[in-house]
């Protein structure tokens, strides 16, 4: 018989191991793994309990949220949409008429199971965003920088992204806002770009754009009266910077190479130092290598929270659930083509060989956790074939195509292929990973932790690899495993989160439905009244 599952906005826990005060939600959890050793020849595993004690600030601050690349069609496109949800828009298409949403966030447009209701353990589900106390994106302070000053309006109308009849009601609210003069190093980005760039910081001195950055988040967080900014990189895709001895190694040869104008000190790499030393989170969401060995020195010595690398929005996203999923049956993959054409701006910086490097990479690593999951069909150096190929189309725009071909090898030297054909409106996909990043990074910021070992509260590493779901190559502290299984990623956060009200992890065994005869016999039988408890249970409310 079948139990429609039932939905709740909010909830509270009534456990003894959870507090609620004005300040706080305190909780204290068992956490539960394995520890596995080679003792005599022979594996051991032991299983492994360890106390936590977590606390969580439960105050959501004021927000602001800077764009590096605002006037692009991923940056116009977020400011679009929290305008669109904030008013409440609607339009016409000639599909219908359409209500603003965030459908594609994982915060705000998807759902967590709570636990089990009534006599037949109905699935309860809540909003993800109400596990702990979010922002909420509509309340948002959005500005940023880029290479165009064109106005936000203008930039809107160049990405073609949204319906013309919701352009025309969002134009009033956006042609105000023109971007800040970025930092534009044309060596690290395509030739392409330069017809874009008339809006940059003048001079050939990086500590002066470094010192104007930081102006720059500050004056924002003033105006807006913030709690809190954060940082995020949306623009052109760079090229990876060389990594060099003396230079980016360590966060003091870092200062001291922006202080000298050292040809290897990326854009990116002067907006992150300048996030760290405001105290600001930054977020790369493009694949260069922004976080040299000296910007993470230099985040962990000031505690301050970083992410990335790269957007995992579509195609990337796909293959980390089939992967994961051929590897786990037990069959093979020994090759994977992918094929990509997309027309807009991101697509004609990628066309540059020195800019495609970079996407080429991380989107070439995201299976290697998987195939090195399991030793039974790959060998300690095998791996598929993965060939990654970018062409730049300007006819498609936005409406990035992708193509991928997964060849495995099956029972007795069969062959299976899967072929798949993505259409997708790429900055559509990306914008709510966007917000989905910041909201998530500004929550788990305010997440402390304390063992029986630690003589104080302690935040989380400042490299905050619980952002992986959303991210094409994470960035993990060293030392930690890479994860790119993509429900793996988010059983990390949704779990974490739950740990933070006390509760277990929702683990799918159901071992309360799973009675053999003998229990079943010896339970009071609950065929009677079967069906009136049914038609009850449909009208219970949580």
């Amino acid at each position: 018989m079948s139990h429609l599952p039932l939905h709740c906005d909010t909830f509270e826990v009534d456990s003894p191991h959870v507090t609620y005060s004005e300040e706080y939600i305190q909780s204290t959890y068992q956490y539960q793994t394995t520890r596995v050793a080679q003792e005599a020849g022979k594996t051991v595993a032991r299983p492994v309990s360890t106390e936590y004690e977590f606390r969580t600030k439960r105050k959501v601050p004021k927000m602001g949220l800077m764009l590096v690349g605002l006037g692009g069609n991923n940056g116009s496109t977020c400011v679009a949409g929290v305008i669109a949800n904030k008013l409440k828009m609607q339009w016409e298409t000639k599909n219908g008429t359409k209500n603003a949403n965030y459908w594609g966030s994982l915060t705000q447009a998807s759902t967590s199971r709570l636990g089990g209701h009534g006599p037949y353990d109905a699935d309860v589900y809540v909003p993800f965003k109400s596990l702990l106390p979010m922002v909420d994106p509509n309340d948002l302070v959005i500005g940023g920088w880029d290479i165009s000053k064109t106005n936000l309006a203008d930039a809107m109308k160049r990405a073609k992204v949204l319906d013309v009849t919701l352009q025309e009601q969002l134009r009033p609210h956006m042609q105000h806002i023109v971007p800040l003069p970025s930092v534009y190093y044309p060596d690290f980005i395509a030739a392409n770009q330069e017809e874009r760039a008339d809006n940059f910081l003048l001079g050939e001195s990086k500590m002066a754009h470094l010192e104007q950055i930081r102006k720059d988040i500050r004056d924002f967080k003033a105006a807006n009266g913030l709690d809190t900014v954060e940082v995020l990189w949306t623009a052109n895709t760079e090229r990876f910077a060389s990594v060099q001895s003396g230079v980016n190694d360590t966060a003091d040869n870092l200062m001291a190479a922006i202080s000298c104008d050292e040809p290897e000190v990326a854009p990116s790499t002067i907006f992150a130092v300048a996030s760290i030393l405001e105290g600001s989170i930054y977020i790369n969401g493009s694949p260069q290598n922004t976080f040299v060995p000296g910007v993470i020195e230099l985040a962990e010595k000031h505690n301050v929270v970083i992410g990335g690398d790269d957007f995992k929005s579509g195609q990337t996203k796909m293959k980390s659930v089939l992967v994961d999923f051929l590897v786990s049956a037990g069959i093979k993959p020994t090759s994977i083509v992918s094929y990509n054409h997309l027309g807009n701006n991101d697509g004609k910086n990628l066309s540059a060989p020195h800019t495609f490097r970079s996407k080429e990479i991380s989107k070439s690593n995201v299976v290697d956790d998987m195939v090195g999951s399991n030793r039974i069909l790959y060998d300690e150096y095998e791996h598929p074939d993965h060939v990654v190929v970018i062409k730049y189309v300007p006819n498609v725009g936005d409406s990035k195509r992708a193509m991928d071909e997964y060849t495995s090898e099956i029972f007795m030297g069969g062959v299976n292929t899967i072929v798949m054909h993505n259409t997708c409106e790429d900055s559509l996909l990306a914008t709510p990973l966007i917000l989905d990043l910041a909201l998530l990074a500004e929550m788990t910021s305010r997440i402390e932790y304390k063992t029986a070992h630690m003589p104080c509260f302690s935040s989380f590493h400042p490299i905050m690899s619980i952002l992986s779901y959303l991210i094409k190559a994470p960035l993990v502290p060293p030392g930690t495993p890479v994860v790119n299984a993509l429900f793996k990623q988010r059983c990390c956060i949704e779990n974490i989160f739950r740990a933070c009200v006390g509760l277990p992890p929702d683990n799918s065994m159901l071992l309360e439905h799973k009675k053999g005869m003998v229990e079943r016999a010896a339970s009071p039988s609950r065929r009677t009244g079967a069906a009136s408890s049914t038609s009850g249970a449909k009208k219970q409310k949580i």
